[in-house]
């Protein structure tokens, strides 16, 4: 079966007359408004406020596939099942349905739909702890639906909250038991440097995860204990390329059809068979290129910052597993879209190789690997291998303070971005939210109708607002925007969130972010006669709220595209000056 046909299937089972669910489109990879992540990294992310509470226009009952990338699992690309980016089979119950009809559910699709054998099947549950309890609700349906006692495992790990396990959730924090259904690959032999004995969270490749259903049904209190809310949620989640490969019994994910038309070409262009010590570098080709080809259509340019740095870092290794494989790099063998970039890197590969091998034994050092970087554009984990075939182990941590010491930039543009996250909806980003609209309708009225938002990111100090225009903005220009926007703030405007059909919405004069996808029904958010815009929110409640906006800066991105940053409060000496400084180091 192909992962189209498990892709139809899936959404077709959750949409059908008895679980009725409604399909939801997939968000941007790129969060246009979430200032805590580069990338999307789970389908549960545009539904935040949802799971919190506040009612889905289309519904308590979703499902939807949604493109993830996660780059912690970078450095295992070479094995058979980790990747970098991921299509999530998911659905949810908003305060609905719970356990005693998702377990059963998702047995049933796996097993009557996808026809998988249930004697491969094993499932995993919370253990209990301290801070929570067993979770035995779940044990006793798995146990009625015909699962045994021998093929349910308990773990510490079953247990999903933003912080982790419920000893670590602060007060207030959502949570609760997950779990997960494995498959077994009974051809896999287990290896004992795993482990004495294999189980389903082992290492060693003979189980693979398939799904995990979370149960959000806890809030931590203040003395430390759980409550149960009095909504709860449900949130599962299934890696497509996972699922396609137990269906198929094929215990290496780039057997599947989703790698192994680039699989092929790769051993086209090389000349080797896709066996053995020639995996892995197939692997990390095939894996990266697509993740990097999913970049590029949602607009993302290699570049030295955000995810214009990520884009440029998986072409760069894939070309040097390419010339690991091949014993040349060509720029040709790869599709049309990397040509420029493989191109520009083939100019320095030779030159950067030909001075790390003049590298003496005390030159093997995390400065040396920043120069090859500065120098040579080697991305670190190009020169960590290197360093590796030579019996070198680079420090990251040194790397990347180096990197910072040197360019004033984080690789990842703050602590977490990579790990992903959920948006921050504290006033000071609200109130930033709702001027990005007066900043978005006063850039349109000022310099023309040809303005269109390109990409946001709002943290509790400034905001910052991405737009196309073709050229850098007058004093004058900065001066008319700010005003405008300003006067709006002073007539103290009400902020009006509706729920429209898509189509009505946009024909009215909503301005939509131009990347993103809308299911049929939306919410816009309209300031008087001012602004109108299809948005998830959250607003403030009147424009007068938000406080005295300014301006602090302009900047390029790209050809035909700027970058504002804005503050609020700016009568506020010392808080103008912490941003304004904060600015100065991007």
């Amino acid at each position: 079966m192909t992962s189209d046909k498990i892709r139809a299937s899936f959404l077709k089972f959750w949409q059908d007359s008895l679980r009725k669910h409604k399909l939801i489109p997939a968000a941007p990879l790129v969060p246009p408004d979430d200032p805590t992540t580069l990338f999307t990294s789970a389908g549960m992310q545009q539904l935040v406020p949802y799971l919190k509470g506040e009612p889905h226009p289309l519904g308590k009952r979703l499902v939807n596939s949604q493109p993830s990338i996660r780059l912690q699992d970078l450095d295992e690309v070479a094995d058979n099942r980790h990747l970098s980016l991921f299509e999530m089979l998911g659905n949810w119950s908003l305060g609905d349905y719970f356990k005693e009809k998702q377990l059963p559910w998702i047995w049933e699709f796996y097993t009557q739909v996808l026809k998988l054998d249930k004697d491969k099947l094993y499932v995993t549950v919370y253990k209990g702890s301290l801070a929570a309890p067993k979770d035995d609700e779940s044990v006793a349906i798995w146990q009625s639906i015909g699962v045994s006692k021998e093929k349910i495992s308990f773990y510490d790990e079953n247990w999903w909250s933003r912080s982790g396990g419920p000893e670590k959730m602060p007060p207030g924090e959502i949570g609760g038991p997950d779990s997960e259904i494995f498959y077994e690959f009974t051809k896999v032999k287990h290896h004992p440097k795993f482990g004495k004995t294999c189980h389903p969270n082992c290492e060693c490749g003979r189980f693979l995860e398939i799904g995990n259903s979370v149960f959000i049904q806890y809030e931590k209190q203040a003395d430390g204990s759980i409550k149960a809310l009095p909504n709860k949620n449900v949130d599962f989640g299934g890696g497509l390329e996972r699922i396609t490969a137990a269906v198929n019994n094929e215990p290496d994910i780039f057997k599947t059809d989703v790698f192994q038309p680039m699989i092929a070409h790769v051993e086209k262009v090389t000349g080797k068979e896709y066996s053995g010590v020639n995996q892995p570098p197939m692997r990390i080709i095939a894996d990266h290129l697509r993740t990097a080809s999913a970049m590029i259509k949602e607009g993302v340019e290699p570049s030295n910052k955000q995810q214009g740095y990520v884009l440029r870092r998986l072409i760069r290794r894939s070309a040097m597993k390419m010339r690991q494989l091949k014993g040349t790099l060509d720029p040709a063998d790869f599709p049309k879209e990397f040509f420029s970039e493989v191109a520009k890197f083939k100019i320095n590969l030779d030159k950067g190789l030909k001075e790390f091998e003049k590298l003496d034994a005390d030159q093997m050092t995390e400065l040396s690997a920043f120069n090859l970087l500065q120098t040579y554009g080697f991305p670190f984990e190009i020169t960590a291998e290197l360093f590796e075939q030579k019996g070198y182990t680079l420090d990251r941590k040194k790397f990347d303070q180096i990197f910072t010491d040197h360019q004033k930039l984080s690789r990842t543009a703050s602590a977490g971005m990579f790990k992903g996250g959920l948006a921050d909806h504290s006033e000071a980003v609200v109130k930033l939210h709702t001027a990005t609209h007066l900043l978005h309708a006063s850039l349109r009225k000022v310099l023309g109708p040809h303005v269109r938002q390109e990409g946001s990111n709002i943290t509790s100090e400034r905001l910052r607002f991405d737009f196309s225009h073709p050229q850098a903005l007058t004093a004058q220009e900065i001066a008319s925007v700010e005003k405008l926007i300003n006067q709006k703030i002073k007539e103290d405007l009400p902020v009006v969130k509706m729920i429209e059909d898509k189509d009505k919405a946009l024909k009215s004069g909503a301005m939509a972010f131009f990347r993103e996808t809308y299911p049929d029904k939306v919410s816009v958010y309209t300031i008087a006669d001012f602004s109108k815009e299809i948005c998830g929110g959250p607003h403030v409640a009147s424009t007068g709220q938000i406080g005295n906006v300014k301006i602090i800066k302009d900047e390029a991105t790209g050809a035909g595209k700027r970058r504002l940053y804005a503050v609020i409060n700016y009568g506020n000496k010392k808080h103008l000056q912490k941003t304004q400084a904060g600015q100065s180091s991007r």
